[in-house]
């Protein structure tokens, strides 16, 4: 953002000094869609503030209590900034991106500390009173729940490659930001609880209508645990086949590397056969510009030719604003390329830019075929490849990169002939040299201006290959010799170029995806085709977007199951248990199946933005059985059975739990209704947590004190147990749970 600030601010210096006919324009700048999409962030940032005071005061019902929450949210961000500039990030569209779900997630906490608080003001304790024992029952509670959210991000940190380098940022940031709202909501929050929170001796109309509402759901809800603990292997079933649902909703979706994200530009890179003159492949870039001015959308239009030969080129298209448009940058390369691509004589197909910083003309399919063999044998082998390839309707364009067409022209000089009439091979080349080449032999100055004088034939001169025989050399005697007589002219074709791969021979074959066709099927096809096509001796490999996509697959499903292990351990050791972590943990598969479902019903993809959501998801629904399970304990301390004192945990934190969902559900809907630039990688974060949390939720609330209930260990550190008198039976449900 800083070069493209200074190039602006330098261009009018340089339209200054130019000459009054010359006028620069700017052709294109990638630094629009990020300014734009970090506005679009902010823009995010603020509605999601607005949701979650919505939910806390809907439930809370003051403005006092609401205060309290909402001033997390500042501090947090305040302290994940400074966490930030610690760590030599900086401000881009992933550390906003972690921002954003931070504001869901930091509120949690307090929210969580507040409810307790305030449930003991209702009671009829004072504030002073109320906060210290309601911090004193939660604060367990409230450091698991944080270092298990920043203990799901641990490895994310740790992922290598391009797309570890990346969301190691947001993993770190995300991480800061919730170990910051931990902190404050064990320090800060109870404290303006004692000073602002007072108990309400004159409800109003809604204040009551709320109260009379929750307290109805808390009784509808008790009633319905109390009926799923009394079948409670119908209810493992159902988590059973929750889990069996995520399995295949996850094994049968759509993959790619990332979302196509609307960039405000379409790139159409142009390629004229080999051997095509400047004017050749300049008549065709002029056809396209023709072409792409019927598209209003386009505010400019940049056509180039060159770029290492005279045959390639390219045309560069930007958009005017995204609010200024109702078509993306996708669907107008996809109207483009029947238009673009049946040109005849030159290939041509459009391109929009990456998501995750590759090249502009960096195609979706890059597979390499690696061999020992020939070129010529190679060849015909990738062509039998891209003629599978074609019958795919899914795969646009395919190309490979080793063309064997490259026009050659060869002269066989008579050296005994040439040697009789008295010229040399060295005389044949540089007069060939310099006829068709040009040659600079002076230089002559005029007005202070140097110019070179130049020896070549006119261009009728040097049009096809019988133009060389017409050279005449000075021979024997100053007597001029046509080549005619000294040479053999003769047409061949080579290869462009000769690559390789890992220091083997390589053909590279690239090609376009078509709408609803994922990277994901592509790469199936092209090995199943691989297996089908290629005999013994040759090898594949992946490059550009497609290897990069191949692995980060495998890095991020190794992060989802270490970041299970760090919780299981985080837990265990705060639990001293292993069983009640197990307990926690088996909420998982609950959220997964509504994340997975909500991404495929919105069309998203399986790709690094909604795995990563996948991975916070994992942090985010635990939080809910942490809440459960420790409450539980703490009553089996003071006496309870096991099964009354799930029911009393599960009922008395159902509110703290609908308001930490709220606040993360309605955190995160601003993100999957996003629109904008930068909205598709934005969207798929957020359908995945609001459908994973709202699912998740529903589930949790019962699945959880079942599982408890049926796995829950016999004893917890502390339980009061009441001594049996002599000659005493232990009465039923006793506190050990025995009878459980």
């Amino acid at each position: 953002m800083e070069v493209a600030d200074g190039v602006r601010a330098v261009m009018p210096l340089i339209q200054r000094d130019l000459p009054p006919t010359v006028t620069v324009v700017q052709a294109n700048d990638l630094s629009v869609f990020i300014d734009r999409s970090i506005k679009a962030v902010y823009t995010t940032v603020a509605e999601a503030v607005v949701l979650v005071a919505l939910v806390v005061f809907v439930f809370l019902r003051t403005l006092r209590a609401s205060f309290i929450p909402l001033v997390t949210i500042p501090v947090s961000l305040i302290g994940s900034f400074a966490l930030i500039a610690l760590a030599g990030f900086t401000v881009n569209t992933l550390t906003l991106l972690a921002l954003v779900l931070a504001i869901g997630l930091v509120v949690d906490d307090a929210i969580v500390v507040l409810e307790n608080i305030f449930r003991h003001i209702e009671e009829g304790m004072t504030p002073f009173q109320a906060a210290l024992k309601g911090v004193r029952e939660i604060s367990f509670a409230v450091v698991a729940m944080t270092l298990t959210l920043a203990a799901v991000f641990a490895p994310l940190a740790f992922t290598p490659g391009r797309t570890g380098r990346l969301f190691g940022e947001f993993a770190l940031t995300l991480a800061g930001a919730v170990l910051v709202s931990g902190f404050v909501a064990l320090t800060l929050t109870p404290m303006l609880c004692s000073k602002l929170l007072r108990h309400n001796a004159r409800p109003t109309f809604f204040d009551r209508g709320m109260e009379a509402l929750l307290v109805r759901l808390t009784e509808l809800y008790t009633r319905a645990l109390r009926f799923t603990l009394r079948v409670r292997w119908a209810v493992v079933a159902v988590m059973l086949a929750s889990g069996g649902a995520s399995w295949w909703l996850f094994t049968t979706a759509k993959s790619e590397l990332s979302p196509m994200e609307d960039r405000g530009v379409i790139f159409m890179p142009v390629r004229a056969p080999d051997g095509a003159t400047l004017q050749y492949t300049a008549r065709y870039l002029d056809l396209i510009e023709q072409i792409t001015a019927q598209y209003p959308e386009f505010d400019r239009r940049f056509m180039f030719q060159g770029g290492g030969q005279v045959s390639t080129g390219a045309a560069v298209m930007r958009t005017v604003d995204w609010e200024e448009r109702k078509r993306s940058t996708i669907e107008l390369a996809r109207d483009l390329l029947p238009k673009v691509g049946n040109l005849p004589g030159v290939s041509v197909f459009p391109v929009t830019p990456p998501s995750l910083g590759q090249g502009f003309r960096e195609r979706s399919i890059n597979f390499v075929v690696v061999s020992g063999d020939s070129y010529e044998n190679m060849a015909r082998v990738a062509q039998r490849f891209v003629a599978e390839m074609q019958a795919n309707p899914g795969i646009v364009q395919p190309d490979i990169d080793l063309q064997l067409n490259k026009p050659e022209i060869f002269m066989d000089v008579d050296r005994q002939r040439a040697a009789d009439m008295g010229v040399s091979v060295e005389a044949v080349a540089r007069a060939v040299e310099t006829m068709l080449g040009s040659r600079v032999v002076t230089r002559y100055k005029r007005d202070a201006e140097q110019y070179d004088v130049m020896v070549q034939t006119g261009a009728a001169g040097r049009v096809t290959p019988d133009d060389i025989e017409r050279i005449f050399v000075r021979g024997r005697n100053d007597t001029m010799v046509p080549l005619s007589s000294l040479v053999k002219v003769r047409e061949s074709v080579s290869p462009r170029e000769l690559n390789h791969f890992n220091q083997r021979r390589s053909v590279t074959i690239t090609a376009n995806l078509a709408p609803n066709y994922s990277l994901g099927e592509a790469l199936k096809f092209m090995d199943e085709t691989a297996l089908k096509v290629l005999p013994a001796g040759y090898a594949t490999e992946l490059n550009g977007v497609s290897r990069e996509f191949r692995a980060s697959s495998g890095s991020l499903g190794v992060v989802f199951v270490l970041a299970l292990m760090f919780i299981f351990l985080v837990l265990s050791a705060q639990f001293e248990s292993f069983v009640d972590p197990f307990v926690i943990l088996l909420s998982v598969p609950l959220s997964m199946v509504g994340a997975l479902a909500a991404m495929r019903l919105t069309g998203g993809t399986l790709n690094v933005f909604s795995q990563i959501g996948l991975i916070t998801l994992v942090g985010l629904i635990t939080k809910h059985g942490i809440l459960i399970v420790e409450f539980s304990n703490q009553l089996r301390q003071q006496g309870r059975t096991i099964m009354e004192a799930v029911v009393e945990a599960a009922s008395l934190r159902l509110r703290p739990i609908l308001m930490t969902t709220g606040a993360m559900v309605l955190g995160a809907l601003p993100l999957a209704l996003s629109s904008g630039a930068g909205a598709e990688s934005r969207q798929q974060i957020g359908w995945v947590i609001v459908g994973g949390m709202s699912f998740g939720t529903l589930l949790t609330v019962f699945v959880v004190p079942t599982i408890y209930s049926l796995f829950a260990r016999k004893g917890v550190p502390g339980e009061i147990v009441t001594p049996e008198e002599p000659g005493t039976a232990a009465p039923p449900h006793a506190a050990t749970g025995a009878a459980d």
